[in-house]
Parts: C-alpha cells; structure tokens; sequence
C-alpha cells in the first residue's frame, strides 16, 4: 500500500467518523453526565440540551429523590442521606434559560478516604472484573463508583425532564408487578387508577393483596439474610405518534427504552409490552388490530406492542419492564476469594437493601423520562418550551386521522 492509498483510508474513516458523530448529535438532542462516588463528597451531574422556559422547581426535584429512598426493604444507608438537590447552573429567576443545567447533591455519609479496602470480592458485583480491569489491589475504588448511589443524580434529571413532559402533557409512572415470584394483577387498571393505588403502598405496587405477600416475601429473605429482586413497570401515557424512527437502528425508541432502563444496576433484562408472551403465542394473539370510530380516531384494541411498532411510538401508552437480579451484597456472604492470598473466604458485606424493586423502578421512570424527552426534542425541535409546544400542537393538527 502506497502513500497515496494511506491517505485514501485516513480520509475514508474520518469521513466515516464525522457522518456517524453527526447522526448522533442529531439524536442526542438531551445530553448528561453524572459523577460522583457513593461515599465521596457529592454527586455531580449536567444536563445539556434542555430548551429555555421550563420553570424548574427544587421541591419536586427533591420529591423524586425521596421517592427513590422509599420502599419496604431498603437498607440503612436510607436512614442517613437526606438528599436534596441544589442547581447550580441554567437557571434564571426559576426558569432554564436554555444553558448546561448543571446539578449538585451532597453525601452526608463523606468518608470514602476512611473506609476500609476490600479484597474478598462479592459475586454478582463489578468489584472483580474492576479490579481486573483497572488493576487495582482492592475492591473499594469500584465500588465506589458501581454503587447504585450514583442513581440519585439520575432521577434529578429526570425529574427536569418529566417537567418538561408535562408541559405536554405527557405522564410517566412506574409500579412494582413482581417481588419473590408474587405477581402483581394490575392488567385491568388504567393509568389513574395505579396511580390512586399506589399513594397507599409501601412498596409501589397498585394490588393491595399481593403487596401483602410480596413484604413476606422479603421479611422472610431478610430473616434469612439474603435478597430479593423482582420486576417493575414503566407506563407513558400522552406520548405523541411518531417518536423515534425506523430509519436507523440506533434511532428506535424501543433500542433507546431498552439501553436507558439495562443501564440501571442489577437489571437484567428489559421488556417491551408484552414482549416475553409474545413470543410464546401466535402472530393472530398478539398484535394490535388497528379500529376507528369519528369520535375518537385511530385506535388499537389491544396495546400488546406497548406502544412501540417499528422503533416508533404509536399514541398509544409505552409500556417498558425491567428486570432486576437480587442485590448482590448479602448479610450472611457468599463464596469468594483473598484477592491476594487467593484463599477461599466470604464475600464482603457492605450496607445493603434486602429489596430495591421499588426504587429501580424510580429511576426506571427517570431514565424514560430523559428518552422521551429527548425523542420529542428530535421531533419537534425548538429552543425553547413554548416553541416546542407550539410545534407539536401543529404537527397533531396536521395528522390526516386524528
């Protein structure tokens, strides 16, 4: 290969490189960052991409973060964080202004610098593959950061975002539909009704009699030491047709849904409708005969797709499950390794929950809330909240079947 061919490929890749960073500025119109260790000094994050106009308020940032605290089964490290979540940047006289918002919440529990090392690393954790991968002696650098701690600094941005749906009014809510193998019977509710029920639960499940069973289910895993994951779900109601795009793979909204809620630790595997039945059933069973009346327009008998056909939204309510895989600090330890003598001993144990189903399912809403909101910024554009309003009021009216 000569000079001539080299300079070819050189320019080749980079004009490669340019055309697939420009196809994701494009669907990246909301962007953040998170930073932060779970004993540091704080939780940082930015947001960038946020349109102007949108009146911020730090009581309902703060409301999700306590919501994100709760739950029957949550650990001690509940007891000592009050978290509160301080804007330092983009805002002006309560409103973005359409700049970086950027986002600060304070550790009470600051002693990362005190805290013992840890060579006995515990299955189902990043510690060892952490270790491995970063070489270090220890186990506390990486946990540090894998903590699920840093889901805080999540769900405060995703609280900006779900400000910003409901200028749309677009709603999201999530619910707990299994702990310990006890299902949760909630296909018959609509969006109001999980919402009335779950104001009465401990643990964010709308079925009051299997919420019962479920808090059995983790007394008794606790009595054990042990933990208990289960399955939560995400409900959108109001999201527009036509979000996201079959065009590209990266730009469907289910690839997005998925890869934001598979982010979250210890889940496992995500969900789209239906999606797991759907594959043990008939094609006639399972998707959406498609009705209209002049009334109420174009409209599904069933939602099976979850509102999601093709990498695009279709009016009807997202429906996305996440999986979550037990906590993997136990009280009582499992099997593991002296990272450096290589001799068989317990697990290490650090504070933890015996179930955080409910919580993950907080931060599931958070994460949906940021791909959503994005999903409408792709959409509609605008710079700022009454634009964005203002064009998708044109784009609805514009539909030839409402």
């Amino acid at each position: 290969m000569g000079p001539e061919d080299i300079e070819h490929s050189i320019l080749k890749l980079t004009n490669l490189t340019l055309s697939k960073l420009s196809t994701y500025v494009e669907v990246e119109m909301l962007r953040f960052l998170t930073g932060g260790e779970s004993h540091g000094e704080a939780l940082v994050g930015i947001l960038e991409g946020m349109p102007s106009g949108l009146k911020l308020e730090d009581t309902f940032i703060d409301k999700e973060l306590k919501r994100r605290q709760q739950g029957y089964g949550r650990g001690d490290r509940m007891k000592i964080e009050d978290d509160h979540a301080k804007i330092l940047s983009g805002i002006k006289g309560g409103l973005s202004i359409g700049s970086p918002i950027s986002i600060l919440i304070a550790n009470k529990d600051f002693s990362i610098d005190k805290l013992p090392e840890i060579k006995n690393p515990r299955p189902g954790h990043a510690d060892l593959a952490g270790m491995l991968k970063y070489g270090f002696k220890g186990a506390r650098s990486v946990l540090e950061r894998a903590s699920a701690r840093e889901t805080a600094m999540r769900v405060a941005i995703g609280a900006v975002c779900k400000l910003l749906l409901e200028e749309l009014k677009i709603r999201v809510l999530s619910h707990v539909v299994m702990i310990g193998g006890v299902e949760a019977h909630t296909s018959s509710l609509s969006f109001d009704d999980i919402l009335k029920n779950l104001a009465k639960s401990k643990i964010n499940c709308a079925d009051k009699a299997s919420e019962k069973l479920m808090i059995e289910e983790i007394d008794h895993a606790r009595e054990k030491k042990d933990t208990l994951g289960g399955i939560f779900e995400v409900i959108v109601e109001g999201a527009p047709v036509g979000l996201g795009s079959y065009a590209q793979y990266d730009r469907r909204l289910d690839t997005m849904l998925a890869s934001a809620i598979m982010s979250i630790p210890a889940i496992k595997a995500v969900e789209i409708g239906n999606g797991v039945e759907s594959a043990k059933k008939l094609g006639s069973e399972v998707h959406d005969e498609i009705i209209y009346s002049k009334s109420m327009g174009i409209q599904r008998k069933t939602n099976n797709a979850g509102g999601i056909e093709g990498g695009v939204s279709n009016g009807e309510n997202i429906i996305v499950r996440g999986y979550m895989k037990p906590i993997s600090t136990l009280m009582k330890g499992l099997n593991t390794i002296d990272i450096s003598t290589k001799e068989a001993v317990k697990a290490a144990t650090e504070r933890s929950d015996v179930c955080a189903v409910p919580a993950a399912g907080v931060i599931g809403e958070a994460v949906t809330a940021v791909v959503i909101a994005n999903a409408l910024l792709e959409k509609f554009g605008g710079d700022s909240v009454s634009e964005i309003k203002r064009n998708c009021k044109n784009y609805l009216n514009a539909l030839e079947v409402k």
